[in-house]
């Protein structure tokens, strides 16, 4: 039987990157159709999400669709930086009560373009709100105008998803969305339908928390409106090609999606810095057509009483006979 799972990635896989020691980037710049066309040589990629506003600021929402229509590719998200550095002190955070004004701007922006494009939601990732050093906010009213931010622009854009993808630190010492639960908080006191999460299997891991664990409670309480995978060494936000180094807990992970019944794209969020892209990328998802196959194979009444003893060596067993038997179809 065909699987019928989506497969997405954000188009930054596709980038060519830089850091403080290759400032000029590993390998030449690419323009935003050049990534298009390599994440069209993805076996079974079907959409992506796209940073906003484009780098080449003459390019065309028409040309982006005739170069997304001919790699068979559509948009899961929109993605407004608003984390660069006209955001240093923040986004929805700034000192300067323009600088906010032009935050909501560009999220309101990013919220046609996901109109445009028919996408399923407007991703949020305000990497530079919160603080870096003891004394240098009020807390409470940098959690406030956190909150309100969001909220203003997802009332703004009540037919649209707003989703929040948390992360504990960088570029900020301290994120202001920094976890599961913190975010889990902020939506609440929100009250609004539309804001939901996106979470990062990466970003969960180095903040310490279980992803499968931060997965139910997103869904528990019915905020689990995206995800994205990819792996790291949990003290850093690595974006290693996803189950290369935590297998077992990226199974876990997605056990806990086919048992709530989640249906959603399984969308990759990594930096290949040295790797070829569309390797990288197709070896991920050959891993994680791995998982969907154990999941197929996995006994879950088995699973559910071996937790309902807390049996750990019968669990493990029983995960690692379904993930390590799916190698071969």
């Amino acid at each position: 039987m065909k699987s019928t799972q989506k497969y997405g990635a954000g188009i930054w896989h596709f980038a060519t990157y830089v850091d403080r020691y290759a400032t000029d980037g590993y390998g030449p710049p690419k323009s935003l159709l050049e990534m298009i066309d390599l994440a069209g040589q993805v076996d079974d990629l079907s959409v992506v999400d796209i940073n906003y506003p484009f780098v080449d600021s003459s390019l065309s929402l028409d040309a982006v669709e005739v170069a997304l229509k001919k790699n068979n590719l559509s948009v899961i998200g929109i993605t407004p930086e608003i984390y660069t550095r006209q955001f240093s002190k923040g986004a929805f955070t700034n000192p300067d009560a323009g600088i906010r004004r032009l935050a909501n701007e560009m999220v309101n922006d990013a919220a046609n373009v996901v109109r445009r494009f028919g996408a399923d939601y407007v991703k949020l990732w305000p990497g530079q709100d919160g603080w870096d050093y003891p004394f240098q906010v009020d807390h409470r009213e940098i959690w406030k105008l956190s909150v309100e931010g969001i909220a203003e622009v997802a009332s703004q854009n009540p037919d649209l998803k707003f989703v929040i993808e948390y992360k504990p630190r960088e570029p900020r010492a301290h994120m202001s969305y920094d976890s599961v639960s913190r975010t889990l908080l902020g939506i609440e006191k929100m009250g609004l339908p539309n804001v939901g999460i996106l979470l990062d299997f990466g970003h969960s891991l180095y903040g310490g928390e279980s992803p499968a664990d931060a997965a139910q409670l997103a869904i528990d309480h019915g905020r689990l409106f995206g995800m994205d995978v990819n792996d790291n060494f949990r003290s850093w936000d690595d974006d290693l090609i996803a189950g290369s180094v935590h297998p077992i807990e990226l199974f876990e992970f997605f056990y806990t999606l086919r048992k709530n019944n989640w249906e959603g794209v399984w969308q990759l969020d990594q930096f290949p810095f040295r790797e070829d892209s569309v390797a990288a990328a197709n070896s991920a998802i050959g891993f994680l057509k791995v998982i969907e196959r154990a999941l197929d194979k996995l006994d879950f009444e088995a699973m559910r009483e071996a937790q309902k003893r807390q049996d750990a060596v019968t669990a493990l067993n029983l995960a690692r006979e379904a993930l390590f038997s799916s190698y071969h179809k």
